[in-house]
């Protein structure tokens, strides 16, 4: 953070307090920046690394007064090591065939994302919305912003997605979606895809967003060997289930 010049520092501003989505009987607030500009990109990676996430034009992290239950993590690719777990996990769903494309807001997107969310998360406002807000979720976004596809090569049919964030030390993975019956843990499946196209491409590290201790959606994070936790404002090796 001590790099963003003061210019940028005056842009921040806080948000209202609002019930946190998380954990129960809990507030939220968030410190929010707009990305804008030709340095959006490149202000965005500085501030993924200072632990903010982006959602549209807006970066945020939380600032809640009473609470720093939201840790920001990442994945080491360096670091990285196939689990006993991990490989499993990958030879289930290693049929699946992946890339890369710009973020599209089709129907057959917009249908998986809707049996997702009514399955994993049906009492959110996700799960509320229409295929325009989904349509810019994905394409809303002034930095380099690609989606990840996983298909069934059989069939053809979408299995899962992620839309990512491209940093310059890395990627960001902002939301996935996948079919909710799938066996072999397709979620984790597609964080294993994004670790090795950054091995791949020689870059270092795989932005999962916030871990929270007692939010059983995000204990799959700590599993990744090589996790990393924002902790004092120190990037170190968070300890793994």
């Amino acid at each position: 953070m001590d790099r963003l010049s003061t210019t940028r520092l005056r842009q921040f501003f806080a948000t209202i307090q609002v019930p946190c989505p998380y954990l129960p009987e809990r507030t939220e607030q968030k410190l929010v920046l707009e990305l804008r500009g030709q340095d959006a990109s490149q202000l965005h990676t500085e501030l993924s690394r200072a632990g903010f996430r982006r959602s549209h034009h807006l970066a945020y992290r939380p600032a809640c007064q009473a609470c720093q239950a939201c840790v920001p993590v990442r994945v080491n690719t360096a670091a990285f090591d196939y689990s006993r777990s991990m490989r499993r996990i990958w030879r289930h769903q290693s049929h699946l065939t992946a890339r890369f494309l710009p973020p599209l807001a089709d129907a057959e997107h917009f249908a998986l994302f809707q049996r997702y969310v009514q399955a994993r998360h049906g009492e959110s406002e996700m799960a509320q919305m229409d295929r325009a807000e989904f349509a810019s979720m994905l394409i809303d976004s002034p930095v380099d912003t690609c989606l990840l596809e996983l298909r069934d090569p059989d069939t053809g049919a979408l299995a899962a997605a992620c839309l990512c964030d491209r940093l310059g030390d890395g990627i960001s993975a902002v939301y996935s979606y996948f079919e909710p019956d799938a066996k072999g843990s397709l979620g984790s499946h597609v964080v294993l895809r994004l670790i090795e196209a950054m091995r791949v491409e020689a870059k270092p590290y795989v932005y999962l967003g916030f871990w929270i201790d007692g939010s059983q959606t995000m204990a799959y994070k700590r599993r990744f060997p090589g996790i990393e936790a924002l902790i004092g404002g120190v990037w170190r090796p968070h300890p793994q289930d």
